[in-house]
């Protein structure tokens, strides 16, 4: 029931799978590519030339048999794996305590594809909000709004039109009606 009391250099090399996988698994991946891919069809086409004296057939790269299913799973193993190692360093692991700055996923709740207050800045209105009327030039009171003496006959769909003449007598224009 007591505890072994471990040296550095046997704790060392307890972790040293640990620390090291990721790596290894970079450099077999790209040491058997080399080899599939370059080293063997040079070899394969030597071989060939000094047996027979001409080259006959092609090297069919192994790891493209079964529609490359090698490349695809090592794909996912490095993918992941690298992944990971980047949310370790996030979190503050062999970084001798240190705390990374927070980014990524650990930041907290993201804000992506909630409404904001504003546009460009604070004083914007945001999507939906109806913005103030512009200033006009030189000082008038803006485009669309009525001033005195002008004609603003305000939205035309659903109405007819009716217009004023200058002793305020209503007159109602006359379409193409039906003589009766």
């Amino acid at each position: 029931m007591s505890e072994e009391l471990k040296s550095a250099s046997e704790k060392k090399k307890e972790d040293w799978m640990n620390s090291k996988w990721r790596p290894m698994m970079g450099w077999m991946y790209m040491l058997v590519c080399v080899m599939d891919m370059v080293i063997f069809p040079i070899l394969w086409s030597l071989l060939q030339s000094l047996n027979h004296g001409q080259v006959s057939s092609q090297w069919q790269p192994l790891t493209l048999q079964g529609a490359g299913l090698f490349h695809i799973a090592m794909g996912a193993v490095l993918g992941i794996a690298a992944f990971g190692r980047t949310q370790e360093k996030l979190s503050g692991a062999n970084n001798g305590g240190a705390q990374a700055p927070a980014t990524g996923f650990s930041n907290g709740p993201s804000t992506f594809g909630q409404p904001q207050s504003g546009g460009f800045g604070s004083s914007s209105p945001g999507f939906g909000a109806v913005p103030p009327a512009p200033s006009g030039f030189a000082g008038s009171s803006g485009f669309g709004t009525p001033t005195a003496g002008s004609y603003n006959p305000g939205p035309s769909w659903g109405t007819t039109p009716i217009a004023t003449t200058a002793s305020g007598k209503k007159v109602v224009p006359e379409f193409n009606q039906p003589e009766i």
